[in-house]
């Protein structure tokens, strides 16, 4: 899987349903691409290999890791030392969110998105140049 220099996002989702939605949500914007991968382990892999994405959107609950785990392993990597990660989760318990932003997510997004917001958020996040 080859990344474009387009500005990215790489979203690390196991639920077919959140990946369609989001699918359909970069179908209507224009100037970002959207890499999606269903696993942890898939991150990393790309993460390692490719060139980087602007952005970094992971799931707190994935089948192989948890999204706190994920982070910290992205963090191992020098390369993705800078890399703006947000947590998109649908465990928006305060706890949970303090936890991941403390542990250095640059945001936590809520699940279920509502596209408007998430839009004006991405675009806050990473403006388009």
């Amino acid at each position: 899987m080859q990344l474009d220099p387009a500005p990215q996002v790489l979203y690390v989702e196991d639920d077919r349903i959140n990946i369609v939605l989001m699918e359909e949500v970069f179908r209507r914007l224009t100037g970002w691409q959207l890499v999606c991968v269903e696993s942890g382990a898939e991150a990393m892999e790309l993460l390692a290999s490719q060139p980087l994405p602007s952005l970094l959107l992971i799931d707190m609950n994935l089948p192989d890791t948890n999204g706190l785990a994920l982070f910290q392993q992205v963090r191992a990597l020098p390369r993705c030392a800078a890399l703006r990660c947000v947590a998109l989760s649908a465990d928006d318990q305060v706890e949970q969110v303090q936890a991941a932003l403390q542990a250095g997510f640059g945001d936590y997004w809520a699940k279920p998105i509502d596209v408007t917001r998430f839009v004006g958020l991405l675009r806050k996040a990473l403006p388009l140049k």
